[in-house]
């Protein structure tokens, strides 16, 4: 399946999870400087953080039966240059497993079930200067294409089903598939991060500061956050990321908020902190983001991340648009929303 086994697509059996997606520059550009730390120590920190990653095929299981990928002529600068620089979609994940003690400790809950609890759509337009996160809420009701599995056989077409259930029968071969049925957007990569993976992000990155509009007070999440500007160590910026019963109407989609929130402070604290001048740093952001992240088998190497940040050191926050896939109640379920049309269909025809 890919050179580390275990991370394959899934039946019904729960897989390592997590939340949150600004792990996508955050790796690479770590990963960037690794070389800094000098001497023996290279090839040793070299080693340990490529077997760190983890891949799935996802390629090679969906096959030709996807999106077509865009066809676009290289400008001349793009071809002078030695670092990718077309545009890219790419599915950052994060699911409800909390498969291992250190994420039991942080989510509670048991190792079985994973759902995609966090699903974004980041388009990175090209010559990688300006991006859009796009943030599908997870309990929109979509019709879940049949997926491949790693048995052999495939799961069957669920009309009316919850998108998040697509992580949890086929993991994220069925995640991108059911992405690309829904958005018709063909993803060029995947990428998922667990809980205790991206606590030790943000605490390796030194905190995040975030401002909040509203009191916050979740007792699911344990998060009592004052309106006003915070300095969120890793736990805390977890529970942003988890917390909706404090915040709008307790849906999922005030949720949202708080995520996109977040995806902005992490690039704005990776963009600000002196990572390449600082080894030591450096390794931390670099063995926690690759320690607790799952990519495709395209970015599942320690080159291909370090090349993909790389492409990006012309990204920054301010270039980061957030949104939310336009939804409207479900008229089955109020509970459930669905697409809005055209609006949604319009917003994805923007990305391909």
């Amino acid at each position: 399946m890919t050179r580390h086994e275990g991370h394959g697509e899934q039946d019904d059996t729960g897989r390592r999870a997590g939340r949150r997606s600004r792990a996508l520059k955050v790796v690479g550009l770590a990963l960037a400087g690794v070389l800094v730390l000098g001497g023996g120590t290279v090839g040793w920190a070299y080693w340990h953080l490529d077997h760190n990653i983890r891949s799935v095929d996802v390629d090679g299981a969906l096959g030709d039966d996807r999106p077509a990928r865009p066809m676009t002529a290289p400008s001349p600068s793009a071809a002078a240059s030695p670092l990718p620089s077309g545009a890219l979609n790419i599915l950052v994940l994060g699911s409800d497993s909390r498969s291992g003690s250190a994420n039991r400790r942080l989510g509670g809950g048991d190792s079985t079930g994973a759902r995609s609890d966090t699903a974004m759509v980041v388009h990175i337009d090209a010559g990688r200067t300006r991006a859009t996160v796009v943030s599908i809420p997870r309990d929109t009701l979509v019709t879940r294409p049949s997926c491949p599995l790693s048995t052999g056989r495939s799961t069957a077409v669920a009309y009316g089903a919850m998108f998040n259930t697509a992580y949890e029968v086929g993991g994220p071969v069925c995640a991108v598939k059911t992405v690309e049925s829904v958005t018709g957007v063909r993803m060029d990569h995947f990428m998922e991060i667990d809980f205790s993976g991206f606590a030790k992000l943000v605490d390796a990155l030194g905190g995040v500061d975030v401002t909040t509009g509203q009191d916050i007070h979740d007792a699911d999440s344990h998060l009592d956050l004052a309106a006003g500007a915070h300095h969120l160590d890793g736990t805390q910026a977890l529970a942003l990321a988890r917390t909706r019963h404090g915040i709008g109407d307790g849906s999922d989609l005030g949720r949202i908020g708080l995520q996109q929130k977040l995806v902005k402070a992490l690039l704005q604290q990776m963009t600000s902190t002196s990572l390449l001048t600082d080894p030591a740093r450096l390794y931390r952001v670099a063995d926690a983001a690759t320690a607790s992240l799952t990519t495709d088998t395209g970015l599942g190497s320690l080159n291909a991340l370090t090349s993909l940040g790389e492409s990006l050191k012309g990204l920054t926050a301010g270039q980061v648009t957030t949104v939310m896939m336009p939804v409207v109640t479900a008229p089955s379920d109020p509970n459930r929303v669905i697409a809005k049309e055209p609006a949604a269909s319009a917003l994805w025809a923007s990305l391909r």
